[in-house]
């Protein structure tokens, strides 16, 4: 056997083991936690009085305009000169979080500001109030327009968890660092790293497209197009 497949092969496990015990747990509490906060700062951006707005627009513009790096490095390493200690984990939960809830509002708040003013009316018409109007008929709308480009974060989110190996988290990109520095084998093992990067970005590809492909079946594109 080769020795580079040898390697391989022998650091599969504790590389898959990483994965499962961090990278997928950070990716699916942050994706969710970020997802509630977009939902939240989008509509404090569409429907809150001014002031509230403003901090919405504020929260939005900080995170998306500065890097996720320079965000978990000033929650993880910065805030313990303020007196505020925040083990490697959670740093990584909160960072990605905020991250991912100002570019999941922005999608949101597109989506809800496509739907057609028709829709507001209607809803009204049949005697819905305006609460009842967004949960009821402009939501469930937006949520299918918005559907692509959340799952697009999503995919995107795990890649970007490799970041939280730069604050110890030990993640999967961790754990090939270590690997690396017992086995001096930089260009196997983050070559394998990437695989499994990979592996996991296009089985979640393959499910975006299933999932849009059954949103499609109550029109649009993919129906026209059937």
């Amino acid at each position: 056997m080769p020795h580079w497949l040898d390697l391989m092969l022998q650091s599969l496990e504790p590389l898959l083991v990483a994965g499962l015990r961090f990278t997928v747990p950070l990716t699916l509490i942050a994706f969710t936690l970020g997802l509630a906060l977009g939902l939240g700062t989008a509509l404090l951006r569409l429907f809150a009085p001014r002031p509230l707005a403003a901090l919405a627009w504020l929260y939005v513009w900080i995170f998306r305009g500065t890097p996720l790096l320079v965000q978990l490095f000033v929650i993880f390493y910065g805030l313990p000169s303020l007196g505020i200690l925040i083990d490697a984990f959670p740093a990584a939960v909160i960072g990605f979080t905020l991250n991912v809830g100002a570019y999941t509002s922005e999608i949101i708040r597109a989506a809800i500001a496509s739907i057609p003013k028709g829709q507001w009316e209607a809803s009204y018409a049949i005697g819905m109030t305006p609460a009842q109007a967004l949960r009821r008929t402009i939501l469930p709308q937006a949520a299918r327009v918005a559907v692509p480009s959340l799952a697009n974060t999503f995919i995107a989110l795990v890649k970007d968890t490799s970041l939280a190996a730069a604050i110890t988290v030990p993640e999967l990109f961790q754990a090939a660092q270590r690997i690396v520095a017992v086995t001096y084998e930089p260009l196997i093992l983050y070559i394998e790293a990437a695989l499994i990067y990979l592996v996991l970005s296009s089985l979640l590809s393959w499910l975006q497209t299933l999932l849009e492909r059954r949103l499609g079946r109550y029109g649009g594109y993919l129906e026209a197009r059937a």
